[in-house]
């Protein structure tokens, strides 16, 4: 049986990073009022990463595939097809995957974009597991990579203290050992209002509101209900126990959304890896990001047992459980 294995991991985040200390004066210009207490009590986040106006989504999908192609030990020019799994592309198109594949010189790869907003990683890992299976390729390079504070309306307090920018990155192979033991991604489209980015163009206009509306209550009650039933759906898909996982690894969008899953699912948080403090919510790139901080941190080692999560715009979700 083919597996479809994880072999690299890397990441970039930007170098700019504002603290809730920093949002809350500037917002305060503004006439608008919060405070990190605010924050930190509703969301979990202590501080976000902002890129710079020149820094766009592709570099630091870039950056980001870089670092994973060096941890895997596999070389651009033998990849045979690159993911960005992204809500903020460079342009319309060309691809953000297209403009990657040009600057990694990985002259054979097909590329392409995939959109499936917070959850686009996990389905983005599912899409290149199909290749990888299904002998249309060996080495997949997934990337997930965003750029939210180009869609932020920094007067609305609701939603500009939940994003922040970065991008991770996978390097899968196919493998006989181990790998992704099962997945499943979902999606319910007749909800899809209560978090979205409506503004579309038209003929040279933005149409619509170019800016993330999103109706808090709401997204917080799907996602704790589809992110527990989808997590033991994978399990057992996999006949695996979901008690013998060593890390979950959720989106992370909401510290309160985690906490509440880890109840749900009756496992000690301090399975969770927990990155929302420090990145806030990445979108796409959230759970790359985690990986690899967990991994560089030695908490995820070889042989572990991880299940990956996300949930998102559309709405979507999905789980992925991998040994690695």
């Amino acid at each position: 049986m083919i597996y479809t294995r994880i072999v690299g991991s890397g990441s970039f985040l930007p170098s700019t990073v504002v603290s809730n200390n920093d949002l809350a004066k500037d917002l305060l210009c503004r006439g608008i009022h919060t405070s990190d207490d605010w924050i930190v009590q509703r969301t979990g986040i202590k501080q976000r990463y902002v890129a710079d106006v020149d820094v766009n989504t592709s570099h630091m999908a870039v950056e980001s595939a870089r670092m994973a192609l060096i941890d895997s030990g596999i070389d651009a020019s033998d990849i045979d097809l690159i993911i960005v799994a992204t809500s903020t592309p460079d342009c319309v198109f060309p691809s953000t995957a297209c403009v990657v594949q040009s600057k990694l010189n990985a002259s054979r790869a097909a590329a392409f974009d995939l959109q499936a907003a917070c959850s686009g990683f996990i389905y983005s890992l599912s899409t290149a597991e199909s290749f990888i299976c299904s002998g249309k390729a060996k080495n997949v390079l997934v990337i997930g990579a965003e750029k939210f504070s180009r869609i932020l309306d920094w007067n609305d307090r609701s939603t500009c203290v939940l994003f922040g920018d970065g991008a991770g990155a996978f390097v899968l192979t196919a493998s006989y050992d181990c790998g992704i033991l099962s997945s499943c991604i979902s999606s319910d489209g007749s909800i899809s209002d209560i978090l979205s980015v409506s503004g579309h163009f038209d003929r040279g206009n933005v149409n619509g509101c170019p800016f993330v509306r999103m109706d808090g209550q709401s997204v917080f009650k799907n996602a704790v209900y589809v992110l527990e039933e989808s997590a033991r759906a994978v399990c057992d898909k996999a006949c695996v126990d979901i008690n013998s996982i060593n890390w979950f690894i959720p989106h992370q969008a909401n510290i309160r959304i985690i906490k509440m899953l880890s109840r749900r699912l009756g496992i000690s948080n301090d399975k969770f890896v927990i990155t929302v403090d420090k990145h806030a919510n990445t979108s796409a790139a959230s759970i790359p990001l985690a990986f690899n901080v967990a991994k560089l941190d030695g908490r995820i080692k070889n042989g572990d047992l991880v299940l990956i999560q996300g949930v998102g715009g559309g709405f979507t979700w999905g789980s992925l459980l991998v040994r690695i």
